[in-house]
């Protein structure tokens, strides 16, 4: 399994961080420090496992395949109402 890492800021961001906001720094200088910060916050990620991928996935495709039966049930429905309402009852025959 992958580690569990609290997402957390560390020390030394945020006393990096503080200190840059004191010194008002140029617009290079602070391109720079994002671009320091975002590799920085990139070493934290964890790669899943193959198993935790498949698990992922499946998940997502499940849910996918509810949400689409919903919503096809809500239009079929509606579809019905508005036909029922509005014309001649004749929408699905």
């Amino acid at each position: 399994m992958a580690r569990k890492v609290v997402d957390e800021p560390s020390e030394d961001l945020v006393e990096s961080a503080k200190r840059d906001r004191a010194e008002r720094r140029g617009p290079f200088a602070r391109v720079a420090l994002f671009i320091r910060q975002v590799i920085n916050e990139l070493k934290k990620v964890v790669t899943p496992t193959r198993r935790e991928l498949i698990s992922f996935t499946g998940v997502v495709l499940v849910f996918v395949v509810i949400m689409m039966g919903i919503i096809y049930g809500l239009d079929y429905g509606f579809g019905w109402l508005v036909s029922w309402v509005f014309g001649n009852g004749s929408y699905f025959g």
